[in-house]
């Protein structure tokens, strides 16, 4: 008999470790079919809160917050390139030539959240922005990712043309910061249990059968 498990998984558009994060925590739970039943809520964290819409040329970004040398950059990208590849999701070499402002694509997450669509539109939002390189800050992008996840694009545009779900994201931000959570991806197991980063799936196997365990016991 599986166990059910509260996983809150916080986390931006625009963190290649969250996408690292996300997929090696998708394969975990695969492997725990029949042992474990995720409760999966997807949690705002945004690295850049203040960034224009228009975003910032990646290296440039990169080099300017971490500093560090593009030589740097370069290298990190094959890292997450070799890691993303192990665990199933594609960085595709010089797809992401900037960085953008996601609040709005995180509106739309929440309000994907409350219609069970949630999963599938992160998965659309990461594969636009890492594989194919796109604008996750426009509007057009998202309406039509919003339809690829199963959402309506009318309510989409709706939810974009206005400020609807703008209190409710931030809420989950401060909260989530004030708890402590200063770094993503940061997962949250049944609201005690913390692992941060862009685990290997074996890391995330083991701590969810130990959550499991704990709250079959």
């Amino acid at each position: 008999m599986s166990v059910t498990v509260r996983i809150d998984f916080v986390s931006d558009i625009v963190c290649p470790w969250c996408a690292v994060g996300l997929y090696a925590l998708e394969e975990a739970l695969r492997r725990l079919e029949g042992e474990v039943e995720a409760e999966l809520h997807f949690q705002p964290f945004e690295l850049n809160p203040h960034m224009p819409q228009a975003g910032q040329e990646i290296v440039e970004h990169l080099t300017e917050k971490y500093g560090i040398t593009p030589e740097q950059v370069a290298a990190n990208a094959e890292v997450l390139r070799q890691r993303g590849a192990a665990v199933g999701f594609e960085f595709r070499a010089g797809a992401r030539q900037r960085t953008y402002n996601s609040f709005d694509a995180h509106r739309l997450l929440h309000w994907a959240e409350l219609k069970h669509r949630a999963a599938a539109l992160k998965h659309a939002l990461l594969r636009a922005y890492f594989t194919h390189g796109e604008n996750i800050a426009d509007h057009d992008v998202l309406a039509r990712l919003a339809i690829e996840a199963g959402l309506d694009g009318a309510t989409a545009r709706e939810i974009l043309g206005s400020d609807r779900y703008a209190e409710e994201v931030r809420a989950q931000e401060r909260r989530f910061t004030s708890l402590g959570i200063s770094a993503v991806p940061s997962v949250i197991l049944n609201n005690r249990h913390l692992l941060q980063g862009g685990q290997p799936p074996e890391m995330f196997e083991r701590a969810l059968r130990q959550v499991a365990g704990h709250a079959a016991a």
